[in-house]
C-alpha cells in the first residue's frame, strides 16, 4: 500500500479512544457504513480492523480490511474514488461505524454511485436511473 501523507487540512486523530470502545466481532472486525458527507446518502459497507481504523484516524483517507484479499484496501489505490474521512462515528452498541466521506467518484466497484443503487419495488429489484 502506498504511503499516503495526511489528507490536506486533516487533523490526524488518536485512534486508541475509538478503538477502546469498539466491539469487534470474533475475527477482528467490524462493519463500516460509508456516507456521503454532503448529502447523507449511504455509499457502502465495507469492514475494518483495529489497524485500519488507526490508519484512516491517522491520515484522513478511509482504508478498509479486505475480508477476501487479507490485506488493507485504502479506498481508491487502484481506482482513482478516493475517500476523505470527514466524520467517525460509533453506534450506541459499538458494533458499527459511520463513516462520513467526501467521496471522489463512485463507491461502488460496479461503477455506480453507491453500493445500495437496487431497491425491491413492484416484486423485483430496479436499479436507480
Amino acid at each position: 500500500m502506498t504511503d499516503f501523507t495526511p489528507v490536506d487540512g486533516f487533523a490526524p486523530q488518536s485512534p486508541e479512544a475509538a478503538l477502546a470502545e469498539i466491539k469487534f466481532d470474533a475475527n477482528g472486525l467490524v462493519p463500516a457504513i460509508a456516507q456521503d458527507a454532503h448529502n447523507g446518502e449511504v455509499l457502502m459497507l465495507a469492514w475494518m480492523n483495529a489497524d485500519s481504523i488507526a490508519q484512516t484516524l491517522q491520515t484522513g483517507w478511509v482504508t478498509y480490511w479486505s475480508r477476501s484479499r487479507k490485506e488493507f484496501w485504502r479506498k481508491g489505490e487502484t481506482s482513482g474514488h478516493f475517500q476523505k474521512l470527514v466524520g467517525f462515528r460509533i453506534d450506541c452498541d459499538g458494533d458499527t461505524l459511520l463513516l462520513s466521506v467526501d467521496q471522489t467518484g463512485p463507491a461502488c466497484h460496479l461503477g455506480t454511485r453507491s453500493c445500495f443503487s437496487r431497491q425491491a419495488k413492484e416484486n423485483a429489484l430496479i436499479a436507480d436511473g
